[in-house]
């Protein structure tokens, strides 16, 4: 690690990538540092940062390159796609080939309209992408069977493991015991024994299908529907003899073949939960892929993850919005009972948006192609003598009394991957994009035998006849109508035009971090060599990835100051646990398993209670100081309070209120004093890298959001990826996976020797979108990297100067300066004047910017973040908007405006009320439409370009009250 603090400056070049990332010029900034008082980036840094975790001198060189022009990392990129080689996938577990439909991946995989948008917690300028997530829903719980589903999962596994606590709290079977089905997913069942260990889960498997349930008390079951061999069984008797014991019925379920086979719902299921990734949604050597979760009726309160709901507008109008946010984990914090704060909402958009253009008959006629491929492959086999497992099947055959290594050679040669079940059986998966493969493997595994057996007709039942599917599905119009590539194109853009993303302007979300996604780092993302991989292909032909996954890991541990770090983790929540499971193991290794008390500051993001429950842990609460710092007195008698149980400590750093704590080392030694580890929640790391590195002030771990600091887009609300990053003495216990290729020297740490149980169930996570960060990593350098951290210091401060005076900053650090972003304490002029945080919020959208994230830490606060990517005069145009918000609502307390009717309770204003024939508001139209100070200029262009909400202020409340939560007919907005 050479000393970046150090660094001498070096001149730019004119093609350097920094150029593109970094919105503001030195120019821009020589007149940001004049506006907060300092004469250097590196003089404002010195007065922000702690001399206390400034990185020591280097002993060994870096590993990471100087930084590339795009045109070379693309080239690099290319050359690590070459090293993969794609071949038809028939490995199935989970895992299908699909096709993409190009209006689909063009309008939405590859539009900034959809992968730049935030998480729709402002729901009135997120309609588009709600009523694309409440056609997920809708699409979910018909193929399911069931009443209400939830807008996505992280992935199957998890989802899995998600209906097992679920069905936990709601079984009134006061037992640990939960019943796996034998023909479960191997990687499914990987997942769940940590889940289920960390949270005393007694895990006991049977072969449902032969055995039934086994003898004694259980709370739930889960069933694989179809197996994982492939058979298909009426799991019906079972899921009611489990309920019949007080437990609940968990099915995974396949949705394509639910078009064909009686749904869960209707076998009596009360949780169906699987994968949408076979719906338009490519391999990615596993991710990221939407998982789903489904319920009956009566379960919709206990659902983890994000529920989209109906409720109405100020005109009474139909509007989407986010149902149920009192489960969100920054409210239940310890007690939440689940920690996924995020979903997949790009990859639940694209397999919604798979089922809107193919609708319910075309989805029926690519799972009868699927099937008929598998059932006349499984015919000829036969007749060429081959020993094919006589079950039914919907699209998985296993073949019996072969040498399977032998097979699976001689099938990769031909260009095919096949699944090595044991020594002497082969299991072959159809799918869309398998093709007429069935000559191919006839010739594979009868070879000169075939010419020697006649066609013979008949064999095994492909599909039970009393499991086919008699009732309808998808039956609403948005599935019947959008079929040309015209009407999917123009719906596709309806949508987009109805939200506000990234590609309009500023998302100044603090915490959250919404900088530039860059088209080249986008790039890589849908090329094949890395799109079309299976997880567990062989690892010589994804030697690539592979190769990309080590080099990524090596500079995140670099940059971070940690010996080893783990992809695997598909979001931040999922870090979280990695890394405080990671401590569990290590404690419980060396013997210390009383040590179960994790300290948390109570500025914590939720997720970090909710992630210690998961783990195991009791989370005990450390105060923080009215500086927004840990407590230190409160900490060090939490420490001797709970010294021999002590597990570790939770902090985020830079703090949750936006300052560097100059005390840190001094709340990283006492813990360590004590016996514990430190986690430091990486959220903020935007604010650090080149400046500091967790591992040298203290950290034993971390997570880190790669769609944060490292540019993978937020999508709406996912993917994300949360890889954990942590020093030697915990690397064995970070998430390995029973499944993972090994490639030996591509990294610090090579996979395989991670030890801990997976959290994921692909090895590497996401690594679809990996190629992301690793361009971003790769085209700024260790130079560009500290160049954005003290972009975005700088950014964030300029903000706080600007607007202390109408929105007193809440906290600053001891040089008065903040970190990334800055807390707006707006409950003064609440109180003078009657103006909300909401109001504030909405206000904003008249003005054209998503609003700051809302009431946290602090109630009554708005936290912004500029981020780096911004240039000054959006900067500028966002602080011009809140000091004309200030000066309205002034106008309310001088008694301009009544209080009930201003601009600001009214807003956001959509162009439909502007135009109504009467106005009784005593503001005129042009001062709800336009409220912006600018010149004449900007006022042109800010005038042509406006963003017109398409709904007004929605009323959250009654949503919950009245829970919609699949897509409404259409009478409901004439």
């Amino acid at each position: 690690m050479t000393d970046l603090a150090a660094r001498p400056a070096v001149a730019v070049p004119a093609d350097a990538f920094r150029r593109r990332h970094i919105g503001t010029t030195p120019d821009a900034q020589e007149r940001m540092l004049q506006a907060v008082g300092a004469d250097s980036l590196d003089a404002l840094l010195d007065r922000a940062v702690p001399d206390a975790i400034r990185p020591e001198p280097a002993e060994h060189p870096s590993v990471l390159p100087a930084a590339a022009t795009e045109r070379q990392a693309i080239a690099e990129l290319r050359r690590l796609a070459a090293r993969n080689t794609v071949r038809t996938s028939m490995i199935g577990l989970g895992y299908s080939g699909t096709i993409t439909p190009a209006v689909i991946q063009r309008n939405v995989l590859e539009n900034p309209a959809w992968y730049t948008a935030y998480t729709p917690y402002q729901p009135e300028i997120s309609q588009g992408r709600l009523e694309a997530l409440l056609n997920f829903q809708t699409m979910v719980a018909d193929l399911t069977g069931l009443t209400t589903a939830n807008s996505s999962m992280l992935d199957e596994a998890t989802a899995v493991a998600e209906g097992m606590l679920l069905a936990r709290r709601a079984s009134k079977a006061r037992t640990p015991r939960f019943v796996v089905d034998a023909d479960a997913l191997p990687q499914t069942k990987a997942v769940l024994a940590g889940r289920a260990e960390a949270v005393g889960v007694e895990l006991v498997e049977s072969d449902l299908a032969v055995d039934g349930l086994p003898d004694g008390d259980l709370f739930g079951v889960l069933v694989q529907y179809p197996g994982a061999s492939g058979r298909v069984w009426d799991p019906a008797e079972a899921i009611a003899a489990a309920k019949e014991r007080g437990g609940l019925a968990v099915v995974a379920a396949d949705l394509l073949a639910m078009t064909l086979l009686t749904p869960p719902g209707e076998l009596g299921a009360d949780v169906a939960v699987g994968t949408t990734q076979r719906f338009g949604v490519p391999m990615a050597m596993g991710g990221p892929h939407a998982g789903y979760m489904a319920v009956r009726a009566g379960l919709e309160r206990q659902l983890p993850g994000r529920l989209v709901g109906v409720s109405k507008d100020a005109d009474g109008d139909p509007a989407y919005r986010l149902s149920l946010q009192a489960r969100e984990q920054h409210i239940r914090r310890e007690k939440a009972t689940s920690n996924i704060c995020t979903a997949q909402v790009l990859l639940a958009v694209m397999a919604a948006m798979y089922a809107v253009y193919h609708g319910p008959a075309g989805l029926k006629r690519i799972a009868e192609d699927v099937h008929g491929a598998a059932a006349h492959a499984a015919t000829m086999l036969r007749a060429a003598g081959v020993r094919v497992r006589e079950q039914a099947f919907f699209d998985v055959l296993l073949i019996d009394d072969v040498d399977a290594e032998a097979v699976l050679d001689a099938a990769r040669e031909r260009g095919l991957w096949l699944r090595r079940v044991d020594d002497r059986t082969v299991g072959i998966a159809f799918d869309e994009a398998t093709g007429d493969v069935v000559d191919l493997l006839v010739d594979l595994l009868a070879g000169d035998r075939s010419s020697d057996f006649a066609f013979v007709a008949g064999g095994a039942a492909t599909l039970p006849v009393q499991l086919l599917r008699t009732s309808a599905y998808l039956t609403h119009p948005v599935f019947n109508t959008f079929h040309s590539e015209t009407g999917m194109m123009r719906y596709l853009r309806y949508l987009a035009d109805l939200d506000y993303a990234l590609d309009r302007g500023m998302i100044p979300l603090g915490s959250c971090t919404m900088k530039l996604n860059a088209a080249t780092e986008m790039a890589a993302v849908t090329w094949p060599e890395f799109a079309d991989l299976h997880p567990f292909a062989p690892a010589e032909d994804v030697a690539g990835s592979l190769e990309l996954v080590g080099q990524l890991e090596a500079w995140l541990a670099e940059l971070t100051g940690y010996d080893a770090v783990s992809l695997q983790p598909n979001a931040g929540s999922q870090g979280e646990l990695a890394g405080l499971m990671a401590i569990r193991g290590y404690h419980r290794a060396n013997g210390d398993e009383s040590r179960t008390v994790c300290l948390i500051p109570s500025s914590a993001h939720g997720t970090n209670a909710a992630s210690a429950v998961l783990a195991g842990l009791k989370v005990v609460v450390v105060a923080c100081d009215e500086l927004g710092n840990v407590d230190l007195a409160d900490l060090r008698a939490k420490i001797a309070q709970h010294a021999d149980a002590l597990a570790a400590l939770m902090i985020t750093y830079p703090s949750t209120h936006g300052v560097y704590e100059h005390d840190v080392r001094e709340v990283t030694d006492a813990v360590h004093a004590a016996g514990g580890q430190v986690y430091i929640d990486g959220a903020n790391l935007n604010a650090l890298l080149g400046r500091a590195r967790f591992g040298d002030f203290g950290g034993d771990v971390s997570h880190l959001n790669l769609h944060k600091t490292f540019c993978i887009p937020h999508g709406g609300g996912g993917p994300g990826v949360g890889p954990v990053a942590a020093k030697a003495h915990l690397a064995a216990h970070l998430p390995g996976h029973p499944m993972a290729q090994q490639a030996d020297g591509v990294a610090h740490w090579a996979p395989g020797r991670f030890g801990g149980t997976p959290v994921s169930a692909a090895p590497y996570g996401s690594p679809g979108i990996l190629p992301i960060s690793w361009a971003y990593v790769r085209m700024m350098g260790a130079d560009g990297l500290q160049a954005a951290t003290d972009a975005a210091v700088l950014a964030a401060n300029y903000v706080a100067v600007r607007l202390q005076e109408a929105y007193p900053v809440l906290y600053r650090g001891e040089g008065g300066l903040v970190a990334h972003e800055c807390i707006l304490d707006l409950r003064p002029m609440t109180a003078a004047t009657g103006v909300t945080v909401d109001d504030v919020a909405k206000r904003l959208i008249d003005h054209g910017f998503h609003a700051p994230t809302m009431s946290f830490p602090v109630p009554g606060t708005l936290m912004v973040e500029p981020t780096e990517s911004e240039d000054l005069a959006e900067i500028d145009r966002f602080v011009d908007a809140m000091l004309a918000i200030r000066a309205e609502a002034d106008r309310v307390r001088a008694g301009e405006w009544p209080a009930d009717d201003n601009p600001l309770v009214n807003a956001p204003h959509t162009a439909h009320a502007l135009a109504a024939p009467e106005w009784t508001h005593p503001y005129t139209r042009e001062e709800a439409a336009y409220p912006f100070e600018a010149s004449a200029a900007d006022r042109h262009r800010a005038v042509r370009g406006k963003y017109w909400p398409p709904v007004r202020r929605i009323d959250q409340a009654w949503g919950d009250r009245n829970l919609v939560c699949a897509c409404p007919p259409p009478d409901a907005f004439a």
